[in-house]
């Protein structure tokens, strides 16, 4: 329906006498309410607070001054299955069709600190990412890559130390200096209490050890990332936007308290810090997400912190696309949700990209698939634009308005964990684990009623699917695994092996840092599972009450 009238007016009256679609909610995913227009008439923009310049405080469109007409983000896929020997072989792959950047899955032994010939890993050795047992494990993983020309990524964070330590250990056998190796540890403890669920000690001795890493990059191993502080597990455990982006920053600020409480200066580890977020399908939401938390973490870095060093003020960050947002239903739909989510990461300003392969809603990814996810980046790099100039979509009415708001809602977080006590006193009661249960439950229920259209599962769906070649773990790699570690025991210094375990207790039960005693036992070839055993020996374990 057309107006004669001008302005705001003239449009209010045409809109309100044209009818909208029935029956679906335009909110955001994270439920926050969209006007169905932003104007100057309800947006107050003021650029040099809001925005700013690219690489300049507060960093709202971007890290660097020139963003990717300098360089482009790393691309990264996740890989990891099987044995080294099979991961090894994935990666050269990677690399091969142009991979910039190896990103490494740990099976779910390796995550929880026990080795593949432990009881509890029985049936799950190498299934969901790749046994890593000792220091043999690694020197095999990286066998013919040299450590000095990549950048590693490891998903690991209980025993986060361990695995820092064998991939050290592999730079020094290839000869590469410590100050030469370059990568990220996610080391996050703090949303696994929160989301993923994958801890072993404590929350008192777990950031203790979080702080150890901090400490000691920061003085031997100045490339690497010793942690990436992570939203992307508290998206995928069912949070809203906001609650990704709140509690990760809290966790962030958390670790940041620690370090000063140890005595660092806030310069010199605050550059270090890393980050990694979830991309998900609300395309505008997410890219808002985006530019609200470079804007939060350099303000309260500068201002509360007290960081003098303008590389302090920078979160650089990693991102996935949504693991949860992919369907067993009409699974090569995913590819189109995958590419929707990478440009929004990338129109967000990421500076590394992980683009999840079409069939992981039912299995480890194939090569094919995985080959596909990375074309995906490539695409989006070298054939949309939208790398050619910097924030394109900075000063939308819209935009703008999303980014401020899911700041508002993320400072309404931070004072609410802070009446509680903090980060940890919060998770010990429970607050955020409630928070994204409830938001969970909120979006479920809305897919359910249909008001959330999911493309296959509620609308649109086949009656009749054709199968999919998934990839399969082949069992026998377990028994081999097995065989391999015990080897590993077999021709080792036994009592070398009992000497560093011993003196890695005793660091343990003082203050000192635990690096250097880790070190010592990954040379002897003492295994990830023995190292973890000696700390749980000394500092118990955790256990969560649950939140129904």
């Amino acid at each position: 329906m057309a107006t004669t009238e001008p302005g705001a007016a003239g449009w209010r009256e045409s809109y309100e006498a044209s009818p909208e679609r029935e029956g679906e909610l335009f909110s955001t995913i994270s439920g926050v309410e969209n006007e169905p227009l932003y104007s100057p008439e309800n947006v107050e923009l003021d650029y040099d607070r809001d925005l700013g310049w690219p690489g300049t405080y507060p960093f709202t469109r971007g890290v660097y001054p020139s963003m990717y007409r300098g360089r482009l983000w790393t691309m990264r896929q996740f890989a990891g299955f099987g044995t080294a020997e099979e991961t090894n072989e994935r990666f050269r792959y990677l690399i091969a069709h142009g991979n910039t950047g190896l990103s490494t899955a740990f099976d779910m032994p390796t995550l929880m600190g026990y080795d593949s010939d432990h009881p509890r890993s029985l049936g799950e050795v190498g299934r969901e990412g790749v046994a890593i047992d000792s220091l043999a494990d690694m020197e095999t993983l990286f066998d013919g890559i040299p450590l000095g020309d990549v950048s590693t990524s490891m998903t690991i964070n209980a025993p986060a130390a361990m695995l820092l330590a064998f991939y050290a250990c592999v730079g020094e056998l290839q000869g590469v200096p410590l100050a030469r190796l370059r990568g990220t540890v996610q080391t996050d403890i703090l949303k696994e209490y929160i989301a993923q669920k994958e801890w072993i000690f404590p929350p008192g001795p777990s950031m203790r050890l979080v702080v150890d890493m901090i400490e000691w990059c920061a003085r031997e191993m100045p490339l690497m990332h010793p942690v990436s502080i992570s939203g992307y597990h508290i998206r995928e455990a069912g949070s809203t936007a906001a609650q990704e982006l709140a509690f990760t920053l809290a966790d962030g600020f958390a670790y940041v308290e620690a370090c000063l409480e140890r005595g660092l200066d806030v310069d010199e580890f605050a550059p270090r810090l890393s980050f990694f977020f979830n991309a998900h399908l609300d395309f505008f939401e997410e890219i808002a997400k985006y530019r609200a938390a470079r804007r939060i973490w350099a303000t309260q870095l500068r201002d509360k912190y007290g960081a003098k060093n303008p590389r302090s003020w920078l979160m650089r960050f990693h991102t996935q696309t949504a693991g949860v947002s992919l369907t067993a239903q009409q699974p090569e739909v995913n590819l189109i949700r995958t590419a929707i989510e990478a440009l929004a990461a990338v129109l967000g300003g990421t500076q590394s990209l992980h683009t999840n392969s079409f069939d992981e809603a039912l299995a480890l990814p194939t090569e094919h698939a995985v080959r596909l996810a990375l074309r995906t980046q490539q695409v989006i790099a070298h054939e949309t634009g939208v790398v050619n100039t910097i924030d394109p979509l900075g000063g939308s009415y819209y935009l703008e308005h999303l980014t401020s708001e899911l700041e508002r809602q993320a400072y309404e977080y931070f004072d609410r964990i802070e009446h509680l006590g903090g980060v940890v006193a919060a998770i010990e009661e429970n607050f955020q684990q409630r928070e994204i249960a409830d938001a969970a439950y909120r979006y479920q229920s809305e897919v359910e009623k249909g008001q959330r259209v999911v493309v296959g599962v509620n609308r649109y769906q086949l009656d009749e699917e054709q199968p999919l070649e998934i990839l399969r773990i082949d069992p026998a790699l377990e028994q081999k695994q097995v065989e391999r570690v015990q080897a590993v025991r077999a021709r080792r210094d036994s009592a070398l092996v009992q000497a560093t375990l011993a003196e890695l207790e005793q660091a343990a039960a003082g203050d000192t840092n635990l690096m250097e005693p880790i070190l010592a036992c990954s040379r002897a070839y003492v295994t990830m599972g023995e190292m973890c055993d000696a700390l749980r020996e000394t500092w118990g374990t955790w256990r969560e009450t649950p939140v129904f």
